[in-house]
């Protein structure tokens, strides 16, 4: 169980990246009071953990309903969270809030869910993480475990916005650009990781093995 929470929270952490949200935060908290933007980082943080344990939880139902392999969800999964890793490793081109949202946003009595939840904390590559990762639970304690994994992702996140003024000014720009490329090739090592374990138990699976073995057999027959 310590396993899977270890690997959800550092599959997520990087993709969520909290420390990237934090210019975000600061700019679009800017003028306001200290009470109204703490109120706004918590409501983030509890928007963020609603959207990623629905998805934890109610992804096993989508996996069946569709009728998709968990194999092919770990590597479809690994693929986009490799892009996203692509993307932060060159942080000018994975620029996900444009200027006109972020001062549609300034004149929102609210920006906790957007643009703040989704999709800075928990966007598409964070939902990917967790389906990736809700697909290899096997039982109760393994959905327990990832859903740890994600409260303690949250719980960093929102320490990070709580703490934004002060993670600005001592990382400055030169340290938070860097802090994104770091996590972004964590994001790719762990993305390839996920592309690997897919192929591998599609590999050793019965779909995949079934079929050689029936055409091998049919041509020793007809030998």
């Amino acid at each position: 169980m310590f396993e899977i929470v270890m690997v959800t929270f550092l599959a997520l952490l990087p993709i969520s990246n909290p420390f990237s949200t934090v210019p975000l935060f600061l700019s679009l908290t800017k003028g306001q009071s200290d009470a109204w933007a703490q109120k706004q980082a918590l409501r983030a943080c509890i928007f963020m953990a609603a959207i990623l344990l629905t998805f934890l939880w109610s992804g096993a139902l989508i996996i069946e309903f569709f009728g998709i392999s968990i194999p092919a969800i770990r590597v479809a999964g690994g693929i986009i969270i490799m892009r996203v890793g692509f993307g932060m490793l060159n942080p000018a081109d994975a620029e996900e809030i444009s200027d006109e949202a972020k001062k549609e946003s300034k004149k929102m009595s609210d920006i906790a869910f957007t643009p703040l939840a989704m999709p800075s904390l928990s966007g598409p590559g964070s939902i990917s993480v967790v389906t990736t990762m809700a697909a290899g639970a096997d039982d109760l304690v393994g959905y327990a475990a990832v859903s740890v994994g994600i409260v303690a992702v949250v719980f960093i996140a929102w320490l990070a916005l709580r703490s934004a003024g002060f993670i600005s000014r001592a990382l400055g720009v030169v340290g938070l650009d860097a802090l994104t490329r770091i996590m972004g090739f964590l994001l790719i090592c762990i993305a390839f990781q996920f592309v690997f374990d897919g192929l591998a138990e599609y590999l050793a699976s019965e779909r995949f093995i079934t079929p050689i073995i029936e055409s091998l057999q049919q041509f020793e027959g007809e030998s």
